[in-house]
């Protein structure tokens, strides 16, 4: 599912369910070059929701066993956006996913 240009696809974690019931923060996977004004504008114009705070990690590749080999492959690394809305505010992302 690809939500637009700058928002790939929402992150369902345990981690990711918990940090949107005790914080009101939701976790997407971002392109590795938008910047967090770009990912605040794109959650906005999509949710339609304010946009408290926008923190972002790059979260590094994994080396994965290529099969019947003793070969390794690294896999791409990947940027996370963790974004804080208000509090009286609610993003729908299951729907948003099923679609």
């Amino acid at each position: 599912m690809q939500l637009n240009n700058v928002l790939q696809k929402p992150v369902i974690t345990e981690k990711s369910v918990a940090l949107t019931d005790t914080q009101n923060r939701y976790v997407f996977k971002v392109r590795s070059d938008a910047t967090k004004g770009k990912i605040a504008d794109e959650v906005e114009k999509t949710f339609k929701v304010d946009v408290l705070d926008v923190k972002t990690i790059m979260m590094p590749g994994k080396k994965r066993r290529i099969a019947k080999t003793f070969r390794f492959r690294k896999t791409k690394g990947w940027k996370k956006a963790i974004v804080k809305i208000k509090a009286d505010q609610k993003i729908d992302i299951v729907s948003k996913e099923g679609k």
